[in-house]
């Protein structure tokens, strides 16, 4: 970890063979049909309590990502080993995996104490998938070895072969060649220059792979990411894609749907309609379109993108969105709000003035925002040592926690209220009441909001998209309860809910015109 400059991201186990994982974890069938596949992905399973795995290996985390020898070269070392090994990929962090063995020697040397290299240069980079069943089902939450480029087949041919260019994290690209939608491998966060380097690698392959020349260019609305600025660089048509509506068509895509449905398109961060950030988003598609019939309560993110990396300014966010400036006034209460307790006076009077004034503080209906407002009101994560630590500690929180309790909220016009959700949980940590409880009280919250707007379009088919749903209890929940309610939901298993899968909503949304 200290040579990665990987503090608490879990790492991924290799292997020697099936029986050692199930000496170590709970795999049901399904799991070990898709650990045992071609494709070979690293799948997520539940680990055993006397598993003899050190805990950094996955810190509070129940879960171990598995993977099984794929290449010769696996078989025969895992063989002699005999024993599970840490297999992480050959990278910087937040850069590509290195394909040169130059390169690697002079970029890997202060991590690796050996290299093994090979007569054979290496074409392109790509990826260990990821999977995690969900819904008696997979889903897939990385795609690249073994899924990628497998086409998506859309329902309708076009003359129009659409580039799309994908979202900042997670980049993916899309290419469609008739009825025949090609997505990349997972390409990562456009963060650094080698990064951006590989997006336009994988562009370059595409296009000659496929022999097709793009007539129109799809990107997100979102001004500063890397990826749309180079879709606004390159001389072709251009459309651009509202980024929840992206997801919203991707999965509709991948489940063969046409318009109308209501999407319910939750995630942590995307350029919306109005300059504000969306992220808690519900969807009423037309053929061509989309109306925003519902979103969660806004409130405002001190610090801007340092709230991503700091889960106690998104709670300070929400609590000054009810309580105003008396949440800053010394009170009894104060002493148990966990994020008032983990700044100094100096950044509390910062933060403070930054919401009072609007500076560098921007709105935002985030459902992942919410998510780790929660997770630090609850005590569980201040300050997150990768993207989504803190939302993924709530879910594993409530693990095991058999509840239908759930809190109070409100839905006013267009706008679910979380206002006495968020004072309930206050209360309930005050009273000492388990984070677990809170945990699943929470989520049980989130499938409510759900149903109530389900109710109150009354379209029949759901869809569910956005990279909150990679949480499993808020994804079979929110299924189970809309099958109750009499509702057809709709979610991901090739192409990945979060920004993975934004490339194919992208071109799709480019064919229908939007």
């Amino acid at each position: 970890r200290r040579r990665k400059h990987r503090e608490e991201k879990p790492f991924a186990l290799m292997y020697p063979d099936l029986e050692t994982v199930k000496e170590h974890c709970a795999v049901s069938q399904l799991e070990e049909r898709v650990l045992v596949s071609p494709e070979s992905p690293i799948v997520l399973v539940p680990r055993r309590e006397n598993a003899p795995i050190a805990p950094a290996v996955a810190p509070r985390n129940p879960y171990l990502g598995v993977m099984l020898p794929y290449t010769p070269l696996h078989h025969l070392l895992m063989a002699e080993l005999g024993f599970p090994v840490v297999a992480t990929s050959g990278n910087l962090s937040d850069e590509p995996i290195c394909t040169d063995e130059h390169q690697a020697l002079h970029k890997l040397n202060a991590i690796a104490d050996l290299f093994l290299v090979h007569n054979r240069p290496i074409a392109r980079h790509v990826d260990d998938s990821i999977v995690r069943i969900v819904g008696d089902r997979e889903l897939v939450l990385r795609r690249a070895r073994g899924f990628a480029p497998l086409p998506i087949k859309l329902r309708k041919t076009t003359p129009k072969t659409v580039l799309a260019v994908g979202a900042h994290l997670k980049n993916t690209v899309a290419l469609s060649v008739g009825p025949t939608v090609f997505i990349s491998q997972h390409i990562g966060d456009l963060e650094t220059a080698e990064a951006f380097g590989a997006f336009e690698r994988v562009i370059g392959d595409f296009e000659r792979l496929y022999e097709a020349r793009p007539s129109v260019i799809a990107y997100d609305l979102h001004p500063e990411y890397l990826s749309t600025k180079y879709a606004q660089q390159r001389d072709l048509p251009k459309v651009g894609v509202q980024h929840h509506y992206a997801h919203v068509l991707a999965c509709m895509a991948e489940n063969e749907l046409e318009s109308p449905v209501l999407g319910v398109s939750w995630d942590g961060t995307g350029y919306g309609l109005d300059g504000t950030i969306w992220g808690g988003e519900f969807l009423l598609t037309t053929p061509g379109s989309f109306t925003r019939v519902a979103h969660l309560r806004t409130f405002r993110l001190p610090g801007g993108a340092q709230a991503i990396k700091e889960p106690r300014r998104s709670a300070l966010g929400v609590l000054y969105e009810l309580l105003g400036d008396a949440l800053f006034e010394k009170s009894a209460e104060a002493d148990v709000i966990a994020p008032l307790q983990s700044f100094s006076q100096h950044e509390l009077q910062l933060v403070h003035t930054m919401l009072r004034k609007g500076l560098n503080s921007p709105i935002t209906s985030s459902a992942g925002r919410l998510f780790d407002a929660v997770a630090s009101l609850a005590g569980l994560r201040q300050v997150v040592r990768f993207e989504g630590q803190a939302a993924m500690e709530l879910e594993f929180a409530g693990h095991g926690i058999e509840t239908d309790e759930s809190y109070h909220f409100v839905l006013a016009e267009e706008t679910l209220d979380w206002g006495p959700t968020v004072l309930s949980i206050m209360s309930d940590v005050r009273d000492g009441i388990s984070v677990g409880k809170i945990a699943a009280k929470f989520h049980n919250t989130l499938v409510e909001m759900i149903v109530a707007v389900a109710r109150r379009v009354g379209e029949e088919r759901v869809v569910l998209s956005g990279g909150c749903f990679q949480n499993k209890y808020l994804t079979e929940r929110a299924i189970a309860r809309l099958r109750e309610e009499g509702f057809r939901p709709y979610w991901h298993q090739r192409v990945p809910p979060n920004d993975g899968g934004i490339a194919l909503g992208q071109v799709v949304a480019a064919l229908r015109g939007w």
